[in-house]
């Protein structure tokens, strides 16, 4: 799955993926009127409302970007119809070409990580009949419950040609609270890296491993040491934009090919519309100002990605 998503980027010179992480708060006036007028002001309306506004962005941005990266907390808030909203959103995505990061963030001991890889990447036996759940192309993957907890996904990944990424060093202000501990001499986070690099060989793409790593944008010196730990896995990069990443901080989390790495940007691109440089697309063109956003991030990384 690696394979495709390096091709994807390189197809589209975008390294790029939009995080679909909507809220109800984010969907214009009128999309949230249409699905109120339908379903009432219900759990179903609010599902209902959230899929119509990310259908507008995946009509929008499909060709511009190789990914998607919906996050699932997002949806489960709104119950059974948010999690319909889910699986439909993921589905339409595919469709439409894309490949989706679910962001799951799953991670238990080996029975419960092994439902949860089957859930999301793998296939469900019933009966004498077999189903795709929900059917993300990666999964954002938690390690802290240890290797017993990844080899069910990796199980999956090799049985399905699937990936995942793995937190290593994530974006959220009090990360360092955990993950700067120093043991044995390292950072748990680099200790994390060592474990992603060893997972990483025994489910390998061409040049990248289909065990990839997730490095918050908003530590970019981290970012460097990581990049130089994990050489031949894929960095999911959180952080752009909306929690104050910088283009310009990002080069070094690629490789000198100018590959390794994908960009996330979730509110800077869905919530666009809101923004004063986008301001003159208004509600009603929601759509358009993510795709200018978008076009625009891309122009923004490229700017100071290496070249190859």
């Amino acid at each position: 799955m690696i394979d495709k998503l390096v091709e994807q980027i390189q197809e589209k010179n975008a390294p790029v993926v939009v995080g679909l992480d909507p809220m109800l708060s984010y969907v214009p006036e009128e999309i949230q009127k249409k699905s109120f007028a339908e379903y009432g002001e219900t759990l179903e309306g609010a599902a209902d409302a959230i899929w119509q506004f990310n259908k507008g962005i995946i009509d929008a941005v499909y060709d511009l970007v190789p990914a998607v990266k919906p996050q699932i907390a997002m949806y489960e808030q709104y119950g059974v119809p948010g999690m319909a909203a889910f699986e439909k959103t993921v589905s339409y995505c595919k469709k439409q070409g894309l490949l989706v990061i679910g962001d799951i963030k799953r991670g238990d001991i080996g029975s419960t990580s092994a439902a949860y890889a089957v859930a999301h990447l793998g296939k469900v036996q019933v009966g004498s009949k077999v189903y795709e759940p929900f059917g993300e192309d990666f999964a954002t993957v938690n390690p802290y419950l240890g290797t017993d907890g990844i080899e069910p996904f990796l199980k999956v990944c090799r049985e399905n040609d699937k990936g995942i990424f793995v937190l290593v060093k994530t974006s959220n202000p009090s990360s360092g609270e955990l993950q700067d501990k120093e043991v044995e001499g390292s950072t748990v986070y680099e200790h994390v890296a060592d474990k992603v690099r060893a997972w990483g060989q025994t489910c390998m793409g061409t040049v990248y491993s289909n065990v990839g790593a997730v490095v918050g944008a908003t530590y970019p010196e981290v970012g460097k040491v990581l990049r130089k730990a994990m050489p031949q896995s894929f960095l999911l990069v959180p952080g752009y934009g909306a929690q104050g990443g910088k283009a310009e901080d990002l080069a070094a989390y690629f490789n000198p090919d100018g590959q390794g790495a994908i960009i996330n940007s979730s509110r800077g691109i869905i919530c666009a519309y809101t923004k004063e440089a986008y301001k003159q697309f208004g509600p009603e063109h929601y759509a358009d100002a993510s795709r200018q956003a978008v076009l625009d991030m891309v122009e923004d990384i490229n700017k100071y990605r290496p070249k190859a």
